[in-house]
């Protein structure tokens, strides 16, 4: 039953990874790792809060990574075009099919696709590069900002699982 609890954390910990780099699943795998929980013990009871908690910071994350993006976007004076290319670049970047980038792979592509993709869409859009390239810069600041927010609320949701099930696998913290 250890291991597989810390199985489990270790999951989590790859969606708290997840929470602050695109295209890594987040808050989602923390969820399925309070659900596994659940299960494998034998009480939803005992995962109540941690299973509430989870969900909300599931729900608070989808809104932050919407929010910042476009808060990050307007800021900057971008566009629809600017945040179509920012998407269409992550996706580029992620399979490395950015012609620029044949090296590092889809995290350099991850990081540097949605700057190109947001660049090139707003540049198609005002014809402008000094505004295309502070309306991506903008976009892709207001995206990080985002990514550590989801972090910091991913983290919060393991902290809230660990303390309430860390009684359950190992016995009370202070003895």
């Amino acid at each position: 039953m250890q291991i597989l609890y810390l199985l489990i954390i270790a999951l989590m910990i790859v969606g708290i990874i997840g929470a602050v780099v695109p295209a890594i699943p987040g808050t989602s795998l923390i969820l399925i790792g309070v659900i596994i929980w659940g299960v494998v013990s034998g009480s939803f009871a005992a995962i109540k809060t941690p299973l509430i908690v989870t969900v909300i910071v599931l729900l608070l994350s989808i809104g932050v990574d919407f929010l910042a993006g476009y808060l990050g976007a307007k800021q900057a004076g971008a566009s629809k075009w600017g945040q179509i290319g920012a998407v269409v670049g992550l996706v580029l970047g992620f399979f490395g099919l950015l012609p620029a980038l044949p090296f590092g792979g889809p995290l350099l592509g991850i990081l540097l696709g949605p700057l190109l993709g947001a660049i090139i869409g707003e540049y198609l859009y005002q014809k402008q590069i000094q505004l295309a390239v502070k309306a991506g810069i903008g976009i892709v600041v207001g995206t990080l900002i985002g990514n550590l927010i989801q972090g910091l609320f991913a983290i919060s949701a393991v902290a809230v699982f660990i303390l309430t099930t860390w009684p359950q696998v190992y016995g009370p913290f202070i003895k």
